[in-house]
């Protein structure tokens, strides 16, 4: 009998603590898009999640996320149709103390 195990990645073990999960903020793809991509993010446990997109000058243009999401791998698209080309940025806030954002190009 042939076992294989598919994914070991789920579980870091550190400290002598197992976490299932930890933050991660993905890159978006595709990217440059036209006129919409998938943003892909992990949370440890279920909560409150705001994130947001922002243009070069700083202006908030869209918010994607605000309000409880389920632990584990999630996904949103984003769909600029209304937006002009250019650089954005979307920023994740989770758990009162994750933060991260990263930068996206709409090319039309």
């Amino acid at each position: 009998m042939n076992a294989r195990v598919s994914s070991v990645d789920l579980v870091n073990i550190s400290n002598n603590n197992i976490t299932l999960f930890d933050y991660k903020l993905e890159q978006n793809y595709p990217n440059p898009f036209n006129p919409s991509t998938v943003i892909n993010f992990t949370l440890p446990k279920a909560q409150n999640v705001q994130m947001d997109v922002f243009d070069i000058t700083g202006r908030n243009v869209a918010i994607l996320i605000s309000g409880k999401v389920e632990a584990g791998k999630n996904s949103i698209t984003f769909n600029a149709g209304n937006l002009p080309s250019g650089i954005y940025f979307y920023r994740m806030q989770a758990g009162g103390n994750f933060v991260e954002a990263k930068r996206m190009i709409l090319l039309k």
